[in-house]
């Protein structure tokens, strides 16, 4: 636990032990918990975390195509 001063911006540094140890990079989202707020880590590289996590078998402009007559379809249907 580490009491911080805000400087004359209103910004806070996170001292470089917690930053290190929740593996804390240039990013964070902070979230407005009501009487506190929420600090969570970014990854600087949100591509490369995902890397691996999508086994896809088809091109992007085969999906794409599949996407555009998907949309198509659901279009007409409203229509009826």
């Amino acid at each position: 636990m580490s009491i911080v001063e805000l400087d004359r911006k209103g910004r806070l540094t996170l001292p470089k032990k917690i930053r290190e140890s929740l593996g804390i990079g240039r990013k964070v989202l902070i979230i407005n918990a009501g009487d506190h707020l929420k600090v969570i880590p970014l990854p600087s590289d949100p591509f490369k975390v995902l890397e691996g996590t999508l086994s896809l078998k088809k091109s992007f402009k085969e999906l794409r195509k599949q996407a555009e007559l998907m949309a198509e379809g659901e279009a007409r249907e409203e229509r009826c």
